[in-house]
């Protein structure tokens, strides 16, 4: 996936109330732009670090543009815009990335589903039944090697979605949890139970319960994203 348009590289200065970041251009112009995630985004920020955003002309936008990458104090590439995860997996599915989920005959996005009012990333249809998939977005990196683990933060919604997924395997329809590594040099993921104990145990429990758990890593770049491979999940 190729962003839609030319990404302008800066230096982050500071990021505040969630979604607003300041960074200075590569001029030195100074700019306050929309942070488009609503984690902690814990390991992926240092005071100075390079990022990438896209800049808009849109009269109606308050802000001068979006945060779309930053290399973390690691020295990796992550992709912080949560909007684009699902968009990339969606073409992974259709150009057949993912082998796991190839064969289906119909896609549609943001079904709703469930006994606690959750809309389903995906849904997809093939000649033996659906198939739900939720999707999350993953740039949590370590120092000390290449496991990347989610989330970043507390996620009840997170947990509600594998409690959810639980519920349709054991009623014997296919239930998948994908995690999109939005951050480059990932070997393997992990659930980050020192943040969220509740959502390790939802996790092992819709494990229990038949949900397929996958991840795919991207390569990333300024000039676009696209996941490549699968990754091994350590639960």
């Amino acid at each position: 996936m190729r962003y839609p348009q030319a990404l302008e590289e800066g230096r982050l200065v500071r990021r505040y109330k969630r979604f607003f970041a300041d960074v200075l251009t590569a001029e030195g112009e100074a700019l306050c732009i929309h942070c488009p995630n609503t984690g902690s985004m814990l390991h992926c920020m240092g005071e100075g670090a390079r990022v990438w955003f896209s800049r808009t002309n849109d009269p109606k936008r308050k802000l001068a543009g979006t945060w779309e990458l930053v290399e973390t104090p690691h020295g990796r590439l992550a992709c912080v815009n949560t909007a684009r995860a699902n968009p990339l997996v969606e073409e992974a599915l259709r150009d057949g990335t993912i082998v796991e989920l190839a064969g289906f005959t119909g896609l549609r996005r943001e079904v709703a589903y469930g006994e606690e009012n959750s809309r389903a990333d995906f849904r997809l249809e093939y000649p033996h039944g659906a198939a739900y998939v939720e999707v999350k977005s993953v740039t949590l990196g370590f120092p000390e090697g290449g496991v990347a683990a989610f989330p970043d933060a507390v996620t009840a919604r997170g947990a509600r979605h594998l409690r959810e997924l639980a519920a349709l395997a054991r009623a014997g329809v296919r239930a998948v949890q994908l995690y999109c590594v939005n951050l480059t040099g990932v070997e393997a993921v992990r659930p980050a139970v020192e943040i969220d104990p509740a959502y390790g145990r939802a996790l092992d429990d819709a494990l229990g319960a038949g949900v397929e758990v996958l991840a795919y890593g991207a390569a990333i770049s300024p000039q676009e994203i696209r996941l490549e491979r699968r990754l091994p999940v350590i639960v």
